[in-house]
């Protein structure tokens, strides 16, 4: 992974970080949201079914990312099953918000960081794992299942497939319904990523994007 993204993004440079944000938050939302009154019911629904599979505040705002890919309804509707799969299925929620967060943090995505970090705190997350997530497999700490977790996402976004012996580490601990699920998590979340990062998603109130701890 020399000179991949996981090699020049594993560590926290602020400088670089707020340049970054000012292109992602600081300009404009290419495409913008439908207002929330416009949502049609089985959309609505699916939204809500969502909230309380996250066990999010129901009456909470709906957030600009679903009212922008509402304008593609079926997309969303699929995405968000998808993310209702994952947040049931079979990988431990630590565990996968442990992956979430790294994903988050090499692709650089505000939204899907800010949000997972609060996220993995309800999931058990602690607030020095978030900080050793940023610099990744190589922080001291992890137990040999973690770092396996951790190094899978790298080598997924650097080499785009797991290598024989990170494969050999988690299926020590995951059964073949985890293995299969784990690069399907991945991929959900490093597409939600990109379109967020794309589209210029606007935060949440709550979400301070990458600075989130």
């Amino acid at each position: 992974m020399q000179g991949s993204i996981v090699t020049e993004r594993s560590g926290y440079d602020s400088e670089a970080i707020a340049a970054w944000e000012a292109e992602i938050t600081g300009k404009p939302q290419r495409i913008p949201p439908i207002p929330e009154n416009e949502l049609n019911p089985e959309t609505l629904e699916v939204v809500l079914n969502i909230r309380r599979t996250v066990r999010a505040p129901m009456d909470a705002p709906i957030p600009d990312y679903c009212l922008t890919i509402a304008k593609h309804p079926e997309i969303l509707r699929c995405q968000l099953e998808m993310g209702i799969a994952l947040f049931k299925g079979a990988l431990p929620a630590r565990e996968r918000e442990l992956a979430v967060l790294r994903i988050g943090w090499l692709l650089r995505a505000p939204f899907e960081w800010g949000e997972h970090v609060e996220i993995g705190k309800r999931c058990g997350v602690t607030a020095e794992e978030i900080e050793r997530v940023i610099i990744g497999s190589t922080a001291p700490g992890w137990s040999e299942h973690e770092t396996a977790i951790l190094v899978g996402v790298e080598e997924l976004l650097s080499e785009q497939c797991i290598s024989e012996a990170t494969w050999a580490k988690l299926a020590a601990s995951w059964n073949e319904q985890q293995l299969i699920e784990f690069p399907m998590m991945v991929g959900q979340y490093v597409a939600t990523a990109l379109i967020q990062n794309t589209l210029r998603i606007r935060l949440e109130p709550n979400n301070p994007g990458l600075t989130r701890r």
